[in-house]
Parts: structure tokens; C-alpha cells; sequence
């Protein structure tokens, strides 16, 4: 029936307004989908343009329909995070409407310039690097799940304001969670295929990587700094994920800790904890259990605290959960709400502005358990007891968060700006002579953008996105030349005049269909 259905959607005239890649769903894909699906990343296959996306349509078809991608678990109409990957009602329409029209492409050259994906290092080589060693999957019809235990070799106590996790081979790295452990109590375990995270449970949690995630950049400048500190002579866990099907590839992921220079003043701690936790509860088979936690479990927060990110965790049998707090108002404070629980998709969900939890708060997680034949991740057939534990055939019910303690005016603050790294941190890279040669780079206040090499006629595009793949604005949009030169200029503002921060951003062109980029620097 649902191949009837979609064979139906994708061939029956309808009323629809017909839509073309060049002028209305690409820059959607380039959006929300590219991060994932281009070559190299970790989606089965590449959406970076018409001759990739249009022999997919089906599929998309099929998991834009039932939500199932844009891999977004929660709710935003409970809270607003970092980086939202979900598609609005308007795009979803917009695509299935082209898919619908028969994907007709338009006019080539109408198509916006894509976004860039290097599988390089955003943010340079940073100042610690640990890597895990070649390791073969083992995932054949079932998913592999891999410990490392790698000495960090740092010789002093230091404070870490970036992260950014590389996965070695894109392609089959699920998932990476990189956990500290000070006192080196985990070991190496790759025999079973089922080690989920570390064996003890003073071992931290500090970042974790999925597909289309950025790095974990805390702001470094005043007016806000913060850090989280890692002890000298550290142990780093690797908890990886290798998908079913990826039996005989290799992989050698890495992360990259940035540090505060020695000494550095006004930094304000990050921690990253388990607030939330239940390590008591039993599944019966054959039902649905719900669980739940406090914290504090007698009165309330005894200061006040600005959350920062949270990171929800269950294992194969969860179904949804909820984290919140109740402030001695009785008022709600919205944390997250996920209300279809995918183990594949895990993540830490930064807000957007801090959420602050006042003296007197108390949070919640409640969670529900899906043990029942009916749920298709179950590991068990016929459903066994389950009990809370380590291993991935176990269970969890976890809220770790990012958070610090409160100053008046944290919850101001536009963690969208705030996230993206200083230029001190940026190691500029040096380019090939391209199409267009850019200069001050790295500028401050405004950039100039010159080409000698055009023809009259050329039809040409140039968008600015940053590092991330976000469009910041388009300088010139299917413009027609009457002139081999041309000197275009970027302010260093989006395209609602604000001011972007610094970092990194890509001058990304399409000359008569031919894509190109350059990658420059604003400094502050």
C-alpha cells in the first residue's frame, strides 16, 4: 500500500503548483538536507544538485512525508534550539509539490551556489588532538558499538573552549560521544559490539558528534567567556557507533580540544553533568513503563543557574521523554520535549538563549518505555526484563546539561552569535587561485569580491554562507553580465543588515551553472 501511495503522489497530475529545483527547492536541500547528503558525509547519498537529488525523489518523498528526515527529535513548539534542522510546513510543501510537479529543474543557471563541505577541520588544528586507532566495523546485519580509551597526554590542568570531533571515515560514524575521564578507570572494549558509553561513572561527558553537527564552540570574548576544565593526565573515551551495513570499512576519528591561553582571566565554568538520572527502575516484558527522576531530590536548586544545552538519553526500548523544571512560581520551565524517541539520533540541543533556573527550582525527566513486541528496535524476541545499565541491550534514562552559574542578563544573550568561534582560534587556510580573488583576508568592516575572468552574457549568482551551511544573503542573484569584470563588495551583514559575527564564511558562486567558492575570515 505504500509504495501504491507514493508511486501515486509522485505520478498522478494533482493541483499543485509546480516548483523547479534552480528557483525553489534547492536552496532548501542546501539548507536542511546537505549537511548529511553530499559526498563523503554520512547520508546514503548526495543531494548537492539536480542530477543527484532528482533520481531520489521517491525517497524523499517517503521520509518528508512521515518526518522521518530531516532527523529533528524535538519539539520546537516546546523550546528553541542552535542549528534547528527540521523543515517548516511551507518547505515541506514546497518540496513535495516539486516532487509531485515531476522534479522539473528550471533554468540551471538560476540555481543558488551550494554550501561548502571540506571534511576538513573548521577550526584549525587547536591546541590537544586524540585520535582512536584504525579500527575495521565489525556492523554486518546489526550495528557495532565501540569503546577507546586514549591517554590524553596533557601534562597540566587546562580550560576548553572548543571541541570539534572528526570523524575519520564520514560515511559510518553514526555517532561519537567523547567523554574525560580524570581518573583513567575505562578500558578499550571492541569485542562485543554493544559497549555504549564508560564503565564508570566519574567519567564525564563533554561533546558529542552526529551527522550534520557543528563543533561545540562556547563563547570566548567578553562580554561572556566560558570554559569547561579537563584535568591534567586525562583519559579520553570514545564511544562510537558504526551503522548495520558498514562491516569491513575503516575508520580513525579524532577530536580537537582548544584551550584558553594559561592564565586567562574571566572565564566563567561550564560543567557538564548528569542532573537528571535513574539507575533503579525494571522494564517487564510486554508493556509500556514509564520512569522518572528529580533533582534535587529534597527542596530545590540552592543558587541560581543558567542552563545552557541538554542531552537527552534512553536507550532501543524509549519511546518519548520530557525534561523540564517548576519554578517556586509553579511556572514551567521548558527544557525539551521528544516526543518519538530515536536511539540513532542523539544529540546535545544548545538553546538559543539561556534558560535560567532560578533558586528554588526543581527539575524533572519523565520518560516512557516501549517493552512490547510491537516496538521493531527491541533487541529481544520474545521482550525480556530490562534493567538500568551500560551495555546498549540494557537501558538508560539520562539528562546530561551544559550549565553555570547564573549572572544577571545571561538569559540576553543570542547564543546563535555567540556560539560561533573568534577569528584568533581561525587558522586561515591558503587557496588555489580561483574565479574570484577576495580581498582584505581576513577584513573586518567590508570585503571586496573581483573577477577578471568572466564573459559578457555569463549568468552569475553569489551567495555568502557560514561555516555551517547557513545562507547569510546573496550579493547578486541570476544576474546577466554586460561586462567580462566584476567588483562586488560584502559588508559583513546578513541579509537583514545585521552585522555577523566573526569566523569563517564562504563566497559561494554559480557562473552559468558551474559552481566555485572562496573561503574568507572577519575578524572582529
Amino acid at each position: 500500500m505504500r509504495i501504491i501511495s507514493l508511486l501515486a503522489l509522485l505520478f498522478i497530475t494533482s493541483n499543485a503548483i509546480s516548483q523547479t529545483w534552480s528557483d525553489d527547492v534547492a536552496q532548501i536541500v542546501y539548507d536542511k538536507c546537505t549537511k548529511c547528503h553530499h559526498t563523503g558525509g554520512v547520508g546514503p547519498f548526495p543531494l548537492m544538485s539536480y542530477a543527484e537529488a532528482s533520481p531520489m525523489a521517491a525517497a524523499m518523498a517517503a521520509s518528508i512525508s512521515t518526518d522521518e528526515m530531516p532527523p529533528w527529535p524535538p519539539n520546537n513548539d516546546y523550546q528553541q534550539y542552535v542549528h534547528d534542522r527540521s523543515l517548516t510546513a511551507s518547505e515541506k510543501t514546497t518540496i513535495l509539490d516539486w516532487i509531485t510537479s515531476g522534479t522539473p529543474e528550471g533554468t540551471p543557471g538560476n540555481t543558488p551556489p551550494p554550501p561548502v563541505y571540506t571534511g576538513a577541520s573548521l577550526l584549525g588544528n587547536g591546541d590537544l588532538e586524540v585520535q582512536i586507532p584504525t579500527y575495521m566495523s565489525k556492523a554486518t546485519t546489526s550495528d557495532d558499538y565501540v569503546c577507546f580509551a586514549v591517554p590524553s597526554g596533557l601534562t597540566a590542568n587546562r580550560t576548553v573552549r572548543a571541541i570539534e570531533i572528526i570523524p575519520g571515515n564520514p560515511g559510518i560514524v553514526h555517532h561519537a560521544l567523547i567523554y574525560v575521564d580524570p581518573n583513567g578507570n575505562n578500558i578499550t572494549d571492541t569485542v562485543g559490539g554493544d559497549c555504549g558509553g564508560p564503565n564508570s561513572l566519574t567519567t564525564e561527558l563533554m561533546m558529542g558528534y552526529t551527522p550534520g553537527s557543528s563543533p561545540m564552540v562556547l563563547p570566548s570574548v567578553s562580554p561572556l567567556k566560558m570554559g569547561m576544565d579537563m584535568q591534567a593526565n586525562s583519559q579520553i573515551l570514545f564511544a562510537m557507533h558504526y551503522p548495520e551495513g558498514s562491516y569491513g570499512e575503516y575508520d580513525s576519528t579524532k577530536v580537537i580540544f582548544h584551550f584558553y591561553p594559561p592564565g586567562e582571566t574571566g572565564i566563567r565554568q561550564v560543567a557538564t553533568a548528569r542532573l537528571l538520572e535513574n539507575w533503579t527502575f525494571s522494564l517487564p516484558p510486554n508493556q509500556e513503563t514509564a520512569v522518572s527522576d528529580i533533582y534535587p531530590n529534597a527542596g530545590g536548586f540552592l543558587a541560581d543557574y543558567s542552563l545552557i544545552s541538554v542531552f537527552p538519553h534512553m536507550h532501543l526500548l524509549g519511546k518519548r521523554m520530557e525534561v523540564y523544571g517548576i519554578l517556586p512560581t509553579l511556572d514551567t520551565l521548558k527544557l525539551i520535549d521528544i516526543p518519538k524517541w530515536d536511539f540513532e539520533w542523539q544529540d546535545f540541543y544548545f538553546y538559543k538563549n539561556l534558560q535560567k533556573a532560578e533558586i528554588g527550582t526543581v527539575l524533572h525527566a519523565d520518560a516512557v518505555f516501549d517493552n512490547t513486541a510491537s516496538n521493531p528496535s527491541n533487541p529481544s524476541s520474545p521482550p525480556i526484563t530490562v534493567g538500568a545499565g551500560l551495555n546498549t541491550t540494557d537501558e538508560m534514562m539520562l539528562a546530561f546539561m551544559h550549565y553555570m552559574t547564573y549572572l544577571p542578563g545571561d538569559e540576553n544573550y543570542n547564543m546563535d552569535s555567540l556560539l560561533n568561534l573568534s577569528t584568533v582560534s581561525i587558522m586561515e587556510e591558503s587557496q588555489e587561485e580561483g574565479l574570484f580573488t577576495a580581498y582584505p583576508n581576513p577584513f573586518s568592516h567590508g570585503i571586496n569580491i573581483y573577477s577578471p575572468k568572466l564573459k559578457s552574457g555569463d549568468q552569475l549568482s553569489v551567495f555568502v554562507y557560514d561555516m555551517h551551511g547557513k545562507k547569510i544573503t546573496e550579493l547578486i542573484s541570476n544576474t546577466t553580465l554586460s561586462s567580462s569584470e566584476l567588483l562586488l563588495e560584502w559588508d559583513g551583514n546578513n541579509s537583514k543588515g545585521e552585522s555577523v559575527p566573526s569566523g569563517m564564511y564562504y563566497i559561494s558562486v554559480n557562473r552559468n551553472g558551474e559552481m566555485s567558492n572562496h573561503r574568507v575570515v572577519k575578524q572582529k
